[in-house]
């Protein structure tokens, strides 16, 4: 039974995210479609930050108002939300609509805002409700939201989305039979076809690599229904949790031999009777040894960790993992993105075995993770010449820098929120409150630099050349 909630647990952890995970693997493939090109990405960001006003409702709603937001069924509305609008995605993502003389893709945006109210609320929601398991059940929980991330990249990677080859690209001018009349082709180099009528000769022609998109294994729409198939389980997983009792009778106590909870401790020292002379003082020392230190600076201070570590991993080097990556070829693109985001479930994994709450290991584990955040971002910012860029080595380092930079901050949130789950069930809540925040400054900071300033250069790779 253990096993069965785990595994549930594990599947409703999932739908946290990966409504919006997948939306954002799809992109590379969208953009070939859609009119807004590549200005779909800077759309999307505000639209997602948008959605971040349903967070702050229920975050206000449950301080002035305790109570007054039914838990369990506003989680059923998200999920069942979640997974109307990914269906909806399947037949609707190409539907544009004819706004002051262009076209845009107004249905597209609208389905994107619901899914991110989704994904939003359920940083605010889905945490607070895991406060009725069992500890160990949270990381269980966090490697599902990992999951999130990994599944859909899963799938964008056996779709090819966004793949490129290199094509030599022959250009050559020509003359027609209107003397004043100058026109270019472009024929793939060794095509000996002729170019049409009233062509009386040709120039001397130069060559050169273009990228050109491969064709997916399959279109957006299968890979949209198996999205809502995700978010079905979602469901499912929540539904089967409600009905399962098994999680709710060990919710009180924890289940480790080494830790005491304050509802077991009391009860216990009801039945054994008064204390007899020095078991008061070894009970207080032992009462005040398993009950976690909670001044309010040191829980500023984890909230402000849980603030910081997820702008970083949500809003500011996602913004530019393209303008990092890119500049080292397809492959290394698809290799960081995929491997990345394996990180993050793996080190949930692996902090169910060796877990450490100490936040000055926290912190320093925190300062490499953003020791490889800054050599991702300092790559972008030198886009499209980042350093080793055409040598294997540039590609190793840069896979790896975002494999350990996931990895290591996605075992400092686990960590965090392992700490405020043992405090209470609105320390969850203002936790789901401070990795929003923290995402929303970080997509804010961002914005402005990639789209309005265009701090990071984007260039072709095929034909891209730089000083060696």
């Amino acid at each position: 039974m253990a096993l069965l909630t785990h595994l549930l647990v594990c599947t409703f952890g999932m739908g946290s995210w990966v409504a919006i995970n997948g939306l954002w693997v799809e992109l590379p493939l969208l953009v070939t479609e859609l009119p807004e090109g590549w200005y779909l990405p800077s759309y999307l960001t505000v639209i997602i930050q948008l959605a971040n006003v349903s967070p702050l409702l229920v975050t206000l709603l449950h301080h002035f108002r305790p109570g007054c937001v039914p838990e369990v069924p506003l989680i059923f509305a998200v999920l069942g939300v979640g997974t109307v609008t990914c269906t909806l995605f399947a037949f609707l993502w190409n539907v544009t609509s004819w706004i002051q003389g262009s076209q845009h893709s107004i249905t597209f945006m609208v389905l994107t805002f619901f899914l991110a109210l989704v994904d939003c609320t359920s940083s605010v929601t889905f945490l607070p409700f895991m406060s009725r398991l069992s500890t160990h059940y949270l990381t269980t929980f966090f490697v599902g939201e990992g999951l999130s991330g990994l599944l859909p990249a899963l799938v964008a990677l056996a779709q090819g989305s966004g793949l490129t080859t290199c094509v030599n690209v022959t250009e050559t001018s020509y003359t027609t039979s209107n003397p004043n009349t100058i026109g270019k082709t472009n024929t793939p180099q060794g095509n000996n076809s002729t170019l049409g009528p009233g062509l009386t000769g040709t120039a001397p022609s130069t060559g050169h690599l273009e990228s050109s998109y491969l064709p997916a294994n399959f279109p957006p729409l299968v890979f949209f229904l198996l999205l809502s198939f995700m978010m079905a389980c979602c469901l499912v997983a929540f539904f089967l949790l409600q009905r399962h009792p098994g999680p709710w009778k060990t919710s009180t106590k924890d289940l480790l031999d080494s830790q005491v909870t304050l509802h077991s401790i009391r009860p216990l020292e009801e039945d054994l009777g008064p204390p007899g002379p020095g078991d008061s003082n070894k009970g207080q020392e032992h009462l005040e040894e398993e009950t976690p230190d909670h001044h309010p600076a040191r829980l500023l201070l984890i909230y402000v960790l849980v603030a910081f570590v997820n702008a970083l991993t949500n809003g500011v080097l996602p913004s530019v993992q393209t303008y990092s990556c890119l500049p080292y070829g397809p492959v290394a693109y698809h290799l960081s993105a995929t491997l990345s985001s394996m990180a993050n479930p793996l080190a949930c994994f692996f902090s169910m075995f060796l877990s450490n709450r100490s936040l000055l290991f926290l912190g320093v584990l925190t300062v490499f993770g953003t020791g490889f955040g800054a050599y991702n971002m300092a790559m972008a910012v030198m886009s499209p010449c980042p350093l080793m860029q055409g040598h294997w080595s540039g590609e190793v380092l840069i896979v790896a820098s975002w494999v350990l930079f996931t990895g290591c901050l996605s075992y400092v949130k686990v960590m965090l929120g392992m700490i405020l789950r043992d405090r209470s069930r609105s320390a969850l809540l203002w936790c789901g409150a401070a990795v929003q925040l923290g995402s929303l400054l970080g997509a804010l900071l961002m914005f402005p630099l990639v789209n309005v300033w265009q701090v990071f250069k984007s260039a072709d790779f095929c034909s891209l050349q730089c000083p060696t």
